[in-house]
């Protein structure tokens, strides 16, 4: 049998089980948005990278008010959400020519929600050839660039 060793995701997985409070709440808090990787902030919502992505300019457009179903999310908030996805298509689109992007929410810890009492909606570019043998039988993702870098491209595309 092979192994191939993925540290990073102890720290994760540490921190998520260790957790105390919401993570989506304290990060606008930290006082660093390059630290915490926001890279926009609206009246209701802001944008992060996700610390674990899926592929590069992989984020996430998270709502201020903790809320744990859309439907609570007041009308002023969901419409900025969704004007910022708008917007993020086209950074994604821009920044990183992909063939699709990937857009939603899992409501819920049964629905796949990482943090099911906070939602927040994902957004990532993808290519026709993005989950490659190492994401599939792997169970390890590639990825070509640091956070670092998407950080500061989206936030000065964003910007």
């Amino acid at each position: 049998m092979d192994f191939l060793f993925s540290p990073w995701r102890y720290s994760y997985i540490k921190e998520a089980n260790s957790a105390t409070g919401c993570i989506f709440c304290s990060l606008p808090q930290l006082g660093d948005d390059h630290k915490a990787f926001i890279v926009h902030r609206a009246k209701h919502n802001y944008i992060i990278l996700n610390a674990y992505p899926y592929t590069n300019g992989h984020v996430m457009i998270v709502p201020f008010n903790h809320t744990d179903e859309l439907q609570k999310l007041s009308p002023e908030a969901a419409q900025e959400m969704t004007a910022l996805c708008q917007r993020m298509e086209g950074v994604l689109r821009n920044l990183y020519q992909p063939e699709g992007i990937n857009m939603g929410m899992n409501i819920g810890k049964a629905a796949g929600a990482g943090v099911a009492g906070h939602i927040h909606m994902h957004m990532l570019p993808r290519w026709g050839a993005d989950a490659n043998f190492m994401t599939t039988i792997g169970e390890t993702r590639v990825l070509p660039e640091a956070l670092e870098s998407s950080w500061q491209k989206i936030r000065k595309a964003f910007s």
